[in-house]
């Protein structure tokens, strides 16, 4: 089983640039969907972007379609999450996630 750590989180003010990053220990398969949630206080997790490894398909939510990227590195096994033009209700606590491991996530909190 894949072990995922977190990075990159903190706190920004509206309209700020942010980078995660999910490193893998482990190995990621080609047939694996590397993917960030977000869960923000009191709502559910909500799907963010993921990325297929074999073939670097990408997908977004649609409430950060246009702001975030979503980049692999097979090389390192990471994942960066580029979020740009953020917002107060990006406000979440983000994991990354491979098949049925989770990281432990890293809090991004936007406010003014």
């Amino acid at each position: 089983q894949v072990q995922l750590v977190e990075s990159g989180g903190g706190l920004v003010q509206p309209g700020d640039s942010l980078t995660l990053s999910c490193t893998a220990s482990g190995t990621i398969y080609s047939s694996d969907r590397v993917s960030w949630y977000r869960q923000a206080p009191g709502k559910e997790r909500e799907f963010v972007a993921s990325v297929k490894w074999r073939d670097n398909i990408k997908a977004y939510g649609e409430s950060v379609k246009g702001r975030f990227t979503i980049y692999r590195d097979a090389a390192k096994n990471m994942v960066d999450l580029e979020m740009n033009s953020l917002k107060l209700e990006d406000t979440a606590v983000y994991f990354c996630n491979v098949a049925s491991s989770w990281g432990q996530g890293t809090r991004v909190t936007v406010s003014s």
